[in-house]
């Protein structure tokens, strides 16, 4: 464990054969870093006085040294602090139903302000004018300066010790340099292939952003370089004094970039434009929103092929589902904030001609094992072997990043649960939210606390661009965020042209520029890769190619009216990543935040899309955040639209990036409402969904239902309100919604066949019960209701396939499912958040099923499908292709609805379901019990006020 304090090293548990190893090696073991005394800065209130908690497993400390992880590899052993949060958020499971808010830290951190005398586990400066503390529970860094520089060197200090590894990741990741950095893995190379098309940038692009919140900002934007500056300056102090000392992480001997033996080698330096390209795969990720108008356009020729043009349209409407007048939202006062709706008649919308569109393709000039998984192993040294090919199947494996992998949607993830004070037991308001952005070893996060000139707040901060925190505490108020998703990306269409007047084809790479023939920007990224210990991929190669045009970066090329067109995507935030770090310096500076309506201002300055929750003494407040263009009249916004004047963004500038956005009142947001619930659902009446499935069933139902009643029966505390989200966390959104529904189809006749009924009665006594995923006891790894949630798994891709594909027909279906997959459980390793990621049912068919099966049962529905699916609407023959897939799903064994994987054995349903920390580094961590939840969860209540 590298010696991360100056009073004492954090040395874990390696045991003596494991040191023995790296000793013959010739590695050295862990030095002391040297302890400055540093000023103490101006003591901070504390107003939430013990009633702010908050938990990020597995644990703060993500680095680990050539020993921690041969240590680890061989018999298991963890450093201090990187796993000590697990059992913790593991146990609320079992928990929750008996919590009280005294019981909440035996599941939580303490998140007060600063650190007791008795609880000091070590105190490091890596400068006169800061300090970092660091506790005995969970080792979080409290950095403290009394100079603005030294705060901001300490945070990128503290960062370096806490997260080097995973930063140098991510900045490759970023500039699309992952296989050349970590190995050529097939995972690395769909993961830089996923992300670098989307920000694709040259170095020229990247110090450009820098410059341009330096000039555009104003005084905010200057002291955020220089914040930034200092940051990165914290990080390469700490970069240095690894290397020097040997206690840098391991994974750059494991991948060749420094001899354990020699020392020879480099961590490259950190830049400010690596924190640029940090923030557009973070940002991208999980604050980008729309898109996919090229796919929705093919699902529209589809229904409209099938049906013909008006009532193909009045299909795919349907499912599109743009203001589903049934789903839920998160201002439910009625109040509406009319955006990227329908127009009355759309104009410049540009349809492919069917059968023309192909994706432009991205991989060129392949060699040895791109595209493959040929591997070649080196020669490990013996005291190396424990830890060979750990980066075998990458080093972040396909599907394990919200939204990553073949086909994934992007957005997704988080919830926010609020309840005003007049329905609180104390009177003030009680939030429990955070951010849920999938589960890594070591997390994307990282904990802290800055205290120092212009700054105070504790939370987390995605590693690498931790000037500020991004989400958690003030003084005297907290806050949190969900993806929001709201369509901040459009798809165009260029025309394309040949500069000598010759005729274009669909290959051509000039375009036709408000009348001028012009040229496409070629960017380039050429990677290679050869064997290391940690990843045996054999050697490799090849060139990441992408057009970019003044109207964004070609996705795909098609023929609109026989002419040839290359579709782009063109995203509001693009070049400018990090403009957002003027929203969250406001949220970190007391003097500028001082209530709701400033909260507010402060998130208005955040570019991404999300919705951001606040709560302290007083109010409970929300906004939602994002550079919503504003259109041109009669653009309709879900489908492709012609590159042309009359239908750009208005004001829209190509040079910069730059144009018109909604104005401050015209983004949805509440201050003082009732109660808030957020699970990535619509925000409000008249803000159209940017893609599918903001319908009549959606997850932040199991949040709202619950919410509701706790504020009709009043007196709501901190613990009742994390029961409420911790019991919604266990529950299966198609048991709790879809099955009364379904049931009621089944039982409009009795069930005749003994075998079938009993397996109907399994399945309501499950309902029954609260359709729950849940241990029968704490480490039995076996459902109470365990062969009911076996049918359900089996049952309900049946169940979709049988209700809608012989109406829909294979064409159309297919097409549908490509712009929303049917199913996202926990064990549905197909689904877009992929396998053993906690996160579930925000992607799937549940509102169209609902809206269909209550139409087949006559029931009133508000925005139905333009035609019943269900039996062609027949109930009896809806009944019996129910009964027929739910007896072929009983019949499917448990090895057969739960397939082996790295992880598990066929049939060991508990285990599919399980969350398990992705090894972004050489430390693994036990599989825990499914939750659906945020990552990151604060749960508080501030009694005072300043």
């Amino acid at each position: 464990m590298p010696p991360r304090t100056g009073t004492s090293a954090r040395t874990g548990k390696s045991r003596a054969a494991t040191i023995a190893a790296v000793l013959a090696l010739g590695a050295s073991l862990l030095a002391t870093a040297p302890h400055a005394g540093a000023a103490e800065p101006d003591p901070v209130t504390d107003y939430c006085q013990g009633q702010c908690d908050d938990i990020l497993p597995p644990g703060e400390n993500g680095n680990a040294t050539l020993v921690d992880i041969l240590g680890n590899k061989a018999f298991g052993t963890h450093p201090a602090h990187s796993d000590d949060q697990l059992d913790r958020y593991d146990g609320l499971v079992a928990g929750h139903t008996g919590l009280t808010d005294q019981k909440l830290t035996d599941f939580f951190n303490d998140a007060s302000f600063g650190v007791a005398k008795d609880q000091v586990e070590s105190v490091t400066s890596p400068r006169n004018d800061v300090t970092i503390t660091r506790d005995k529970v969970s080792g979080v860094p409290h950095i403290k300066g009394t100079t603005r520089y030294g705060t901001e060197f300490g945070a990128g200090f503290a960062a370096g010790q806490d997260r080097l590894w995973l930063m140098d990741l991510f900045r490759h990741i970023g500039r699309g340099q992952l296989t050349s950095f970590a190995g050529g893995a097939l995972a690395n190379q769909g993961l830089e292939q996923q992300f670098w098309p989307q920000a694709p940038y040259t170095e020229a692009d990247l110090q450009a952003q820098v410059e341009y919140i330096r000039t555009h900002e104003g005084a905010r934007g200057e002291q955020a370089m220089a914040d930034a500056q200092a940051y990165v300056d914290g990080i390469n102090s700490y970069r240095d004094k690894s290397k020097k000392g040997r206690y840098f992480p391991g994974e750059y001997v494991l991948t060749g970039k420094i001899d354990a033996i020699t020392n020879v080698g480099e961590i490259q330096p950190f830049e400010l434009t690596d924190l640029i390209s940090i923030a557009s795969v973070v940002g991208g990720q999980f604050g980008g929103g729309g898109g996919g108008e090229v796919q929705a356009a093919l699902s529209l020729l589809s229904a409209q092929q099938k049906y013909g043009v008006a009532e193909g349209t009045k299909v795919w409407e349907s499912f599109r589902q743009r203001n589903d007048p049934e789903a839920v939202l998160t201002v439910h006062d009625g109040t509406s904030f009319p955006y990227a709706g329908k127009p009355g008649k759309a104009v410049g919308t540009a349809l492919p001609d069917p059968g023309s569109v192909t994706a432009e393709p991205l991989i060129h000039d392949r060699t040895g094992s791109a595209g493959t998984d040929a591997k070649a192993p080196v020669k490990a040294p013996a005291a190396l072997k424990k830890a060979q090919g750990m980066y075998d199947d990458g080093v972040i494996p396909e599907g394990s990043l919200p939204g990553s992998g073949s086909g994934a949607q992007k957005r997704g993830m988080s919830n926010a649960l609020l309840v005003s004070g007049q329905h609180t037991a104390s009177g003030n308001p009680v939030a429990v939210f955070g951010p849920q952005t999938g589960y890594f070893a070591p997390q994307l996060m990282m904990l802290q606390e800055i205290q120092g000139p212009g700054i105070s707040a504790r939370g987390v901060s995605f590693a690498g661009v931790g000037m500020y925190i991004q989400m958690g505490r003030g003084q005297d108020y907290a806050w949190s965020a969900t993806s929001a998703g709201q369509d901040i990306t459009d798809t165009y269409t260029v025309e394309l042209c040949e500069p000598d007047g010759s005729a274009p084809t669909k290959n051509s790479t000039h375009y036709l520029d408000h009348g001028d023939c012009a040229a496409m920007e070629k960017l380039e990224r050429t990677n290679s890769w050869s064997p290391t210990v940690a990843d045996s991929t054999a050697k490799g190669s090849y060139r990441m190619q992408v057009w970019r045009t003044g109207y964004g970066v070609v996705t795909h090329r098609a023929t609109v009216d026989g002419k040839p067109v290359a579709y782009t995507s063109l995203r509001t935030t693009y070049r400018h990543e990090a403009d957002s770090i003027i929203g969250f310096q406001m949220l970190n500076d007391p003097s500028y935040v001082t209530d709701a309506a400033s909260f507010q201002k402060a998130a208005s300055n955040i570019d991404y899309a999300f919705n951001w929750f606040y709560a302290d003494s007083r109010t409970a407040a929300f906004y939602n955040s994002g550079m919503n263009p504003v259109r041109a009249p009669g653009v309709d916004p879900a489908l492709p639209v012609k590159a042309e004047k009359a239908y750009e963004w208005q004001g829209y500038d190509p040079a910069a990036n730059t144009a018109d956005y909604t104005p401050f009142a015209e983004h949805p947001h509440s201050s003082g409402q009732d109660y808030y619930v957020s699970w990535n659902n619509k925000q409000a009446q008249g803000y159209a969904s940017a893609g599918f499935g903001l319908s009549a069933v959606h997850r932040a139902d199991l949040l709202d239902e619950r919410v509701s009643k706790l504020v009709e029966e009043g007196g709501v505390t901190r613990a009742s309100l994390t029961r409420a989200m911790a019991d919604a966390a266990l529950t299966d959104l198609r048991g709790e919604q879809l099955l009364p529904e379904l049931l009621k189809v089944i039982r409009s006749q009795p069930v005749t066949d003994p075998e079938l009924n009993a397996v109907v009665q399994q399945l309501d006594s499950w309902r029954a019960a609260g359709a729950q995923r849940k241990e029968s006891s704490p480490g039995s790894h076996a459902y109470t209701y365990a062969d009911a949630v076996r049918i359900m798994d089996a049952w309900w891709p049946k169940l979709i396939d049988a209700e809608f594909k012989p109406g829909l027909g294979d064409d159309l279906y297919g097409a549908l499912t490509a712009n929303l997959a049917t199913d996202e459980s926990p064990a549905a390793s197909h689904g877009p958040s992929g396998a053993h990621s906690g996160s579930a049912f925000q992607y799937g068919w549940w509102g169209f099923a609902d809206k269909d099966l209550r139409q087949v049962l006559g029931q009133p529905v508000k925005g139905p499908l333009a035609r019943t699916y269900c039996g062609n609407g027949d109930l009896s023959s809806c009944r019996a292709a129910l009964l027929s897939t739910l007896k072929q799903a009983a019949a499917v064994p448990a090895a057969e609805v739960y397939p082996a994987d790295d992880n598990c054995k066929a049939g060991e349903q508990w285990c599919t379901d399980s969350i398990i920390h992705r090894a972004l580094g050489g430390i693994g961590q036990k599989a825990i019990h499914w939750q659906n939840r945020p990552t990151y969860q604060q749960v508080v209540e501030f009694p005072a006020h300043r």
